[in-house]
């Protein structure tokens, strides 16, 4: 057994739920006076592909003419972004700690045996970071590796899986804990531009874990990685945008992305697989209905091929680095349920630059 395997997988989310047609209603009502705003908010939800997401801020439940979100608010009540890094702080590290504490359950590995952590999030930060916490509050041994990966955005998971698969190539004995953690809805915008009510109809809160490592003899429906990469996609690195304003993080997407995907990603997947047919798994980060429609287009994905990363969007939104575990996760489970066979896959997340990030990846049945 030479590959190196994906061991366990673990997810989290926080306690309360977004229901987008809920959220959607919220909003109206705070454009009762303004009906073609209105409209808008009912299209760009109703579109985004997202019936619900998880969110660890109560305030984002709260009716229209009391939430601090919501634009209506003075502007001396809106959170500051000060606020918002006080929220990351308190929700962030639990939540990690549970993804992880599920990852290391299922992969049998006890937390004294991890040798690497790597942890990644762009949506929040505060030192000591999280890497330093959650190392103390999984009791990991002093002489830990510690690797923080920050502001890569929805590429990051696949980056962190990357740095593990060469981590453990280098030494067969490693075993590395990967931690991906993201508050998205902290940043949701006091502003009705169509631009930033996208983002707030797309974005949710969770964290992701997985433990890479040499498998062992007898573990069944494990996903074995061989090859990551990540190729930069030319005339891109304006089109997704991340700044820090008074109001949290700011996110720009492009309308332009998907149908840059489209055009630029298929040779880079084809020089990346090296001439190979086209794998039958397909692990799209969901960053939206039209990244995975393009994605889909360029490689004539049937409907089964994306609906692992479809139903991640519609449950839970788009939560930037820690989506595409969920989405591996989805595959994995559905494999293990079918008692399918081993079959190739391949995983794709994009982030600011712009890059994609590829990783090939089979899944062993036994």
């Amino acid at each position: 057994m030479e590959y190196i395997a994906i061991r366990g997988i673990g997810t989290a989310v926080p306690s309360y739920r977004l229901e987008q047609e809920d959220a959607s209603r919220r909003l109206k009502e705070a454009l009762r006076d303004r009906p073609t705003d209105a409209r808008w908010v009912q299209r760009i939800f109703a579109s985004c592909g997202v019936e619900s997401r998880y969110t660890c801020e109560p305030e984002l439940l709260k009716p229209a003419d009391s939430c601090r979100y919501i634009p209506a608010s003075a502007e001396v009540r809106i959170p500051t972004t000060a606020e918002r890094m006080g929220l990351y702080h308190e929700a962030s590290v639990p939540l990690a700690e549970e993804a992880a504490r599920k990852a290391l359950a299922d992969s049998g590995i006890h937390p004294g045996d991890i040798t690497h952590l790597i942890a990644a999030s762009c949506t929040g930060m505060f030192l000591p970071g999280l890497d330093t916490e959650l190392s103390g509050r999984l009791d990991l041994r002093a002489d830990v590796n510690r690797t923080p990966l920050t502001f890569l955005g929805c590429a990051a998971g696949l980056t962190a899986l990357r740095l593990a698969l060469e981590t453990v190539r280098a030494d067969r004995e490693a075993q590395v804990l990967v931690v991906m953690t993201e508050l998205c809805s902290l940043h949701i915008q006091p502003s009705f531009d169509r631009e930033e009510l996208f983002t707030s109809a797309l974005f949710g809160d969770g964290a992701s874990a997985c433990v890479v490592a040499a498998p062992v003899p007898g573990q069944r429906g494990i996903l074995a990685i061989h090859e990551a990469q990540a190729a930069t996609i030319p005339r891109s690195a304006e089109l997704m945008q991340w700044t820090i304003g008074n109001y949290g993080f700011r996110l720009r997407l492009s309308p332009e992305i998907p149908a840059l995907i489209a055009e630029q990603v298929p040779e880079a997947v084809r020089t990346f697989g090296a001439g190979e047919k086209i794998p039958e798994l397909w692990a799209i980060h969901p960053g939206g209905r039209g990244i995975i429609d393009a994605v889909a287009s360029a490689f004539r994905l049937t409907d089964g091929q994306v609906e692992a990363s479809r139903s991640v969007l519609r449950e839970y939104g788009n939560m930037s680095s820690a989506t595409i575990l969920f989405v591996l996760d989805r595959l994995r489970e559905r494999q293990r349920q079918a008692n399918e066979q081993a079959k190739q896959g391949i995983a794709l997340a994009f982030g600011p630059g712009m890059v994609a990030e590829m990783l090939r990846f089979t899944y062993q049945p036994c």
